[in-house]
């Protein structure tokens, strides 16, 4: 017996059936809906408050659209938990983001109601258009319809799909799921004027009162009418108060209660009948049903397991690299008036909220906008501060070209400190953070610390702001320190002596490595190891240390090509890299690490078998 057993949903063949019932049903599968969604991910975790925010608007667009036919694309993918159940994976939802379980995002080779993989925000119109236009070419009048957050909103590439998208003359319609929030709260000339549209309906009810007393003018009324709707000067928006959307070319419909059901599908069936490019306004309230999320829906963005009753989250946030280096961060700015500190709407999950608390007008918040985070910190950097950027790996490698050209080229000082670096686990391909070492190698002028505890963090982020220049990163994994060797008291450590076969490694995986040594120990097998802190540029010193040995067994947590173990082993033929050889699927860090031969028990078989074979 499945445990979805007891819902009504469990019996219906979705997302079909959800066209032969009526509103107020389809009002109560979503009060079901909410409990299925608190139940899963009290004990899975997962995006919670985001997709109780979304459940009426889902309900709607399933109602009102035939997917797959018709295209639906998530900006992004953590609030389509309710598309999931809807779309035949209510019996697998408790495998939610479980090892070989479903993934806490969209994936079109999960199903075929995913159109477009969504894991990083602010891609969904430009997605969806690229969808319409192949579909118009192929005489295909099915829509395709992108769902966008607010936070999304924010970012730059929104933009840049809309400028497409208005003039396109395609069945694009975007939806604007407002709520207020990203993960921190929106922020910004975009927010703000989100928020009027939010709190002010006179967009409509203005432009419905001049066209009823119009249509009631005798003789000229209705040619005024006309003339109106089909002008693009002032004239228009003086009478009409036509939105910004509009002038992108959309028609506009809102903006709409996200959470009434009839509402929801009236505005929708009449952007669907419109077969142009379409804007919807839905306003919606985040973490919708659930006191406890909707009273604190940034923390419940996403969470741990977490006890239902209490609303209590499953989650350390002190004990964590994140908390550790927004508090040394700050220590040093009491310091160092200089130093600025950077989020993309990220302040509480990169832990700058402790700086943002202590120096307000050092701090910036631009939203989901990596690209200009980097440039912006160039243009600081350029008046002598020193910006600090504290960004997810995955969500940096947006920002590539800027790193090139608006930091490397001028050798200006900025400083990166890159979170969930390595694994991340759950959360999956979208979001493991192993590409930064091949991307920031690349460039140049750049130095990379990565500690292994929170003493070294500490260490490399005052080193980081105060004696080096040009690009640095500080990369640090997610989750808390574990036991490791050695002291930071120069780029790198090395322990034991007089055996022929070496270890190296850095970050995280130094416990790994000590354990593995350990294990090789009780075998009589001898094994020094060599812990890096700097990892980037590469030293004379250490090649010259790591040349010296028989055997070099370099193991590392991030993506194999442009890795440091590929740029040791083209300068040391005795070097064997082990790293990770492609995307990394969603599942616990410890088994994933285990998987990619990066366990303890793993390295330690490596280094024995390589042994054995010389």
């Amino acid at each position: 017996m499945s445990a979805f057993d007891k819902y009504k949903l469990s019996s219906m063949e979705l997302p079909r059936d959800l066209k032969k019932i009526d509103t107020k049903a389809a009002g109560e599968l979503c009060g079901e809906i909410r409990e299925i969604l608190i139940d899963t991910v009290s004990k899975t975790g997962g995006h919670l408050a985001s997709n109780l925010g979304t459940v009426e608007l889902t309900m709607a667009i399933h109602r009102v659209f035939d997917s797959p036919k018709d295209k639906i694309v998530w900006d992004v993918g953590h609030q389509a938990y309710t598309h999931k159940i809807l779309t035949g994976r209510l019996d697998r939802f408790d495998t939610l983001r479980q090892d070989n379980g479903l993934s806490g995002f969209c994936r079109p080779d999960e199903s075929v109601h995913d159109a477009f993989i969504s894991g990083h925000s602010s891609t969904a119109v430009s997605a969806a258009l690229g969808i319409a236009c192949a579909m118009k070419a192929a005489g295909d009048k099915h829509h395709a319809i992108a769902v966008v957050g607010d936070g999304a909103a924010t970012g730059g590439l929104f933009f840049e799909g809309l400028n497409n998208a208005g003039k396109s003359e395609t069945n694009i319609i975007v939806i604007l799921n407002c709520n207020e929030m990203s993960i921190s709260k929106n922020v910004g000339a975009v927010a703000k004027y989100l928020s009027q549209l939010r709190t002010k309906d006179s967009y409509h009810k203005t432009k419905s009162v001049v066209e009823r007393a119009l249509d009631k003018t005798p003789v000229v009324g209705r040619p005024i009418k006309k003339t109106i709707r089909s002008s693009k000067n002032a004239f228009k928006n003086i009478l009409l108060h036509s939105t910004m959307f509009e002038d992108f070319g959309f028609e506009f419909v809102g903006p709409l209660d996200g959470h009434n059901l009839d509402e929801l599908e009236k505005g929708l069936k009449a952007a669907k009948a419109m077969n142009c490019p379409v804007f919807v306004h839905v306003n919606t309230v985040k973490g919708k049903g659930y006191p406890p999320a909707e009273k604190n829906p940034g923390e419940f963005h996403g969470v741990g397991a977490f006890e239902i009753k209490t609303g209590n989250p499953d989650v350390v946030t002190s004990d964590s690299y994140s908390s550790v280096f927004g508090i040394e961060l700050t220590e040093l700015a009491r310091k160092n008036k200089r130093i600025f500190a950077i989020t993309a709407a990220m302040k509480y999950a990169t832990g700058l909220h402790t700086f943002a608390k202590a120096f307000p007008d050092r701090f910036y918040d631009v939203g989901i906008a990596e690209q200009h985070a980097v440039t912006f910190s160039g243009g600081l950097a350029a008046m002598g501060i020193t910006p600090v950027f504290a960004v997810y790996s995955t969500f940096l490698q947006r920002a590539y070209d800027q790193i090139v050209h608006d930091l490397a080229i001028t050798d200006y000082h900025a400083v990166f400190g890159i979170d969930r670096a390595g694994i991340v686990g759950s959360d999956g391909e979208t979001h493991q953070g192993i590409f930064d070492v091949g991307l920031l190698t690349s460039i140049p002028n750049t130095t990379i610390y990565s500690p292994s505890c929170y003493d070294e963090l500490r260490l490399c982020l005052s080193r980081a702001v105060n004696d080096d220049k040009g690009i640095v990163a500080v990369r640090y994994p997610r989750g808390s320190q574990k036991p490791t060797f050695g002291e930071f008291t120069s780029d790198y450590y090395l322990e034991g002596g007089g055996a022929d076969t070496l270890i190296v490694t850095y970050g995280r995986l130094c416990t790994n490595a000590a354990r593995a040594r350990a294990i090789l120990g009780n075998k009589d097998i001898k094994c020094d190891i060599m812990k890096l802190v700097r990892i980037y540029p590469i030293e004379e010193e250490i090649i010259g240390i790591i040349s010296g040995y028989k055997n070099v067994i370099f193991f590392e947590e991030a993506y194999c090509e442009g890795s440091i173990s590929e740029k040791y082993s083209s300068l040391c033929k005795n070097v064997t890299p082990v790293s990770l050889p492609g995307f990394i699927r969603h599942a616990p860090v410890d088994v994933l690490l285990d998987e990619n031969g990066l366990s303890a028990e793993k390295m330690a078989q490596k280094a024995e078998d390589i042994i054995n074979a010389t």
